[in-house]
């Protein structure tokens, strides 16, 4: 636990937790929340430090959000790991390249992904509210799946991370048909796999704060078990609406990087 932490401090991170999980578990981009809450909590300690503990609290969430998905909704498992497998591999690749990357050539680009992928969900209503397949899907589905929601978003995760959930959601819904609360519960498998492969790594060279990241996952846990049930009982249109909700968060987030950060 950082020794310049306070009470008030404290409190506030754990606020950002709980919500971040809540989030996370609806839609995915916990941690536009959890990260810059803990950037901020805690200026005084080295980055590697604070991304470290962002996963050991956000791992937890995320795992409580799949297990509670996977008891109450038709998710395929073995079609989850397949592309959960192939998403690690992208996020380490991902992760491999992100050093040599300038973040101000590529926020322009997500920018414009992102208000395309507003502009299709808002003008397409449908989207989304298919029934879940009730079969197995074909194996053409599958592979452009483990290719795009896998290998392609599992490495945008490693190279910059904020959006993985909704654009993991919007991608298995658009390939293999989902509906948002089947997406949203596959998407939640998919980022368990890609969170326990980057806080190995963490966990190795030594950069994170385990008694924090500890407290923290427990509020992270409430959060994220609260919001899967909601998705469940809410159901396509409540997922819809966090779904708008956070593309648009994650858009002024990135345009204020952009242009207005100092």
């Amino acid at each position: 636990m950082p020794a310049d932490i306070d009470l008030f401090t404290l409190t506030l991170l754990c606020l950002a937790a709980l919500a971040a999980g809540w989030i996370d578990a609806v839609v995915g981009g916990g941690g536009l929340l959890l990260l810059p809450a803990l950037l901020v909590g805690l200026p005084h300690t080295p980055p590697a430090y604070v991304l470290g503990t962002n996963k050991s609290t956000a791992i937890v969430g995320t795992t409580a959000a799949a297990v509670t998905y996977v008891r109450k909704a038709p998710v395929d498992l073995r079609t989850a790991l397949r592309i959960g497998l192939a998403a690690l591999a992208g996020s380490l690749a991902g992760a491999f390249f992100a050093a040599g990357i300038d973040s101000e050539v590529l926020r322009p680009l997500i920018m414009a992904v992102l208000v395309a992928v507003l502009a299709f969900v808002l003008f397409r209503p449908a989207f989304g509210t298919a029934p879940a397949p009730s079969g197995p899907v074909t194996r053409r589905r599958v592979l452009a799946a483990i290719l795009v929601a896998g290998l392609g978003i599992g490495f945008y995760d490693g190279l910059i991370g904020p959006g993985t959930g909704a654009f993991l959601i919007i991608a298995l819904a658009a390939v293999l048909h989902m509906d948002l609360v089947t997406s949203s519960a596959t998407a939640k498998i998919i980022n368990v796999c890609t969170n326990v492969g980057a806080l190995t790594m963490f966990a190795i060279q030594g950069t994170v704060l385990w008694q924090l990241g500890a407290l923290l996952a427990l509020f992270n846990l409430v959060g994220g078990t609260v919001g899967a049930k909601m998705a469940l009982k809410r159901g396509v249109g409540f997922v819809r609406g966090v779904l708008v909700v956070v593309v648009v968060s994650l858009l002024c987030k990135l345009a204020y990087d952009q242009w207005l950060a100092v």
